[in-house]
């Protein structure tokens, strides 16, 4: 079997930008959804039926606490933040399975849905279906792989390699270097994609890198800065790794057999009602961003 864990939060972005504003006949903002569900409705056509969706239910998490200036929900268009209750109510009406997380993130969700599937010997693969860069560090091999749907592009292991240089495991300590500004962090200065691939392909984690650059023998520009930098901040350093180190224990279920879609639930035919009814704007035009 193949098991499919989505990035509800992303899908829903993904699709409040692309499609242009609909309302129900209470006026509420349902375009996202419609096409979150017209997605996922073409995935199980297509057999694949073994699926999880991932939501942040509250955008912020326990990462708000580690570092103040970590990604909120300040600037979310109130539109796009008022259909998550309602994609997650959708989605369950659906029958699919829904983590709608609050102190954890939707990242979280996927990370721990990944590694518990993929204990299961009967899963042949699990594909992870978001373009975050973090969720990188879950791929492993060609048995688990992260999938950009809206780019048609999957990633294993050595895709993995080939973007970011680093092995899927050395993901969190590449993140703490160059940081993450989607997530809100800034990694260390002077520190950027380059440099931190080509010591992290040599050592791999933070704690293995020698603290004189000469012991580096890596080709980068300006080593001994470089050092210095990771010296002067280095429990920074760690501190960004924990928070882009996605988790991986949290009890999601017991077993895949509970992600199996076994058809939709009997008042899904109200929702499918409401959002069909549902009158787009005037100009059809998708909002950009």
């Amino acid at each position: 079997m193949e098991v499919h864990v989505i990035d509800g939060t992303y899908e829903l972005f993904r699709h409040f930008y692309a499609l242009p504003a609909a309302k129900d006949s209470e006026g509420r903002e349902v375009a996202a959804v419609r096409g979150v569900l017209g997605s996922l409705l073409g995935m199980m056509q297509a057999g694949k039926t073994y699926i999880g969706v991932a939501t942040d239910h509250v955008i912020e998490s326990f990462r708000n606490r580690m570092w103040p200036e970590y990604k909120t929900g300040e600037g979310v268009e109130p539109d796009l933040l008022a259909q998550f209750p309602l994609l997650e109510e959708a989605l369950r009406a659906l029958g699919v399975v829904v983590w709608a997380m609050e102190e954890y993130e939707a990242d979280d969700a996927l990370a721990s849905a990944a590694f518990l599937a993929e204990k299961d010997i009967r899963v042949e693969r699990v594909v992870i279906s978001t373009p975050d860069k973090d969720l990188a560090q879950c791929v492993h091999g060609t048995r688990v792989v992260q999938l950009d749907r809206r780019r048609r592009l999957e990633r294993d292991e050595q895709g993995v390699i080939q973007k970011f240089g680093v092995k899927p495991s050395s993901i969190p300590d590449y993140l703490a270097l160059v940081g993450d500004a989607a997530d809100g962090y800034p990694g260390l200065p002077g520190w950027g994609a380059k440099s931190a691939s080509a010591v992290l392909s040599r050592f791999g984690r933070l704690e293995a890198i020698p603290a004189d650059a000469r012991d580096w023998h890596v080709n980068v520009s300006n080593p001994t800065g470089l050092s210095e930098v990771l010296k002067r901040k280095r429990d920074l350093a760690f501190l960004f790794r924990d928070i882009a180190t996605l988790r991986t224990d949290l009890p999601l279920f017991a077993t895949v057999d509970e992600l199996l879609w076994k058809g939709p639930t009997p008042v899904f035919t109200l929702f499918a009602d409401r959002l069909d009814k549902a009158v787009f704007s005037k100009q059809r035009a998708p909002r950009g961003r």
